[in-house]
């Protein structure tokens, strides 16, 4: 899809405590096109910044309405958005679509032949470009969940499940809050994990699951052989996969109960440090802001094209909507 200076639109997120934007006015110096960025009105209030320092800056204000006019739209919870059913064919979207697991946002890029741009899948050098939001969900999880266990840290065993950014930083709070026991279960200790599972206060599941598995790790059936009480903290939070019994949860409603196991399920818990989150958002997405609006994509651009012109690009979302029944469209 090829985008030879079109306007870039900056949306305000409507998801439940979502204070993460894409872009500060101190960014877009560094910023070619800048005429070409259209904020919606109050992007920054959240942080105290007025629409006057964007305009300074050199790009524009809109109402929400003339926003969505724009050839390419970024929305930080782009597969939340309950807009893009609404908005002209053939878009451009950006942000963190997951768009395997987040089926109506798919079907409703699919039907708009719109292009999506997955945030989550783009890597410079082998690593993920905002890496630090993912420890940050891990950490903000520990903060906030933590509580639903009716304990300290240094009172309970804790299990992670999984070794990547995320589990690093549940486990940065978690080890710095003197946690009694505190085990890490990476892939190849699956297995191991499910044996000992019960035995633990609090499970905090951070793993980057296979979507193409059959599998899980938690079942339902499994919940009434937990102790009382016990805690999962669901970081990854993928509805009906790896922990049957997920469902997503809000930052203001994260808890639920089934058979005496709190789930607490919220999948944007970085949003609750929204200032850090964005000062990373920022200072990394500058970077291909014009090459997204010039249509002259990089390697690590292309490469996070998920769906293009209404055609799924990645397997993955092609056979997890395959196996759920959904239709598929792909050149």
């Amino acid at each position: 899809m090829k985008n030879t200076s079109k306007k870039m639109g900056f949306l305000i997120s409507l998801k439940n405590g979502e204070e993460r934007r894409a872009l500060l006015p101190s960014a877009i110096a560094a910023i070619k096109n800048k005429k070409q960025l259209v904020f919606e009105t109050g992007y920054g209030s959240v942080f105290g910044i007025e629409d006057a320092e964007y305009i300074k800056a050199g790009a524009n204000i809109a109402s929400r309405e003339d926003v969505l006019k724009c050839e390419i739209l970024v929305d930080v919870k782009l597969g939340d958005a309950d807009w893009v059913e609404s908005v002209a064919k053939g878009k451009l979207l950006v942000g963190w679509a997951h768009a395997t697991q987040a089926v109506d946002f798919a079907s409703a890029a699919l039907n708009g032949d719109h292009t999506v741009l997955a945030w989550e899948e783009i890597f410079e050098g082998g690593r993920y470009i905002f890496y630090r939001n993912r420890e940050i969900a891990g950490e903000a999880a520990i903060i906030h969940g933590f509580r639903y266990s009716k304990k300290m840290p240094y009172d309970t065993s804790v299990a992670i499940l999984g070794n990547g950014h995320t589990a690093k930083g549940a486990l940065r709070v978690l080890h710095g809050m003197g946690t009694k026991v505190l085990d890490i279960y990476p892939r190849k200790l699956e297995k191991l994990f499910v044996k000992k599972m019960y035995d633990y206060d609090v499970l905090v599941n951070c793993v980057m699951w296979d979507t193409s598995r059959t599998d899980r790790l938690i079942y339902k059936e499994d919940l009434k052989k937990f102790k009382k009480g016990t805690l999962i903290i669901d970081v990854s939070c993928d509805p009906n996969l790896e922990i049957e019994t997920t469902v997503p949860t809000s930052i203001d409603n994260p808890v639920y109960e089934i058979d005496g196991v709190v789930h607490y399920c919220v999948d944007n818990t970085p949003a609750m440090y929204g200032h850090t989150v964005t000062n990373i958002l920022s200072e990394g997405f500058k970077h291909y802001i014009d090459q997204i609006i010039e249509g002259n994509f990089s390697p690590a651009i292309k490469n996070a094209i998920v769906i293009e012109d209404g055609y799924i690009v990645f397997d993955c979302i092609k056979e997890f909507r395959q196996k759920k029944g959904l239709f598929v469209k792909m050149k």
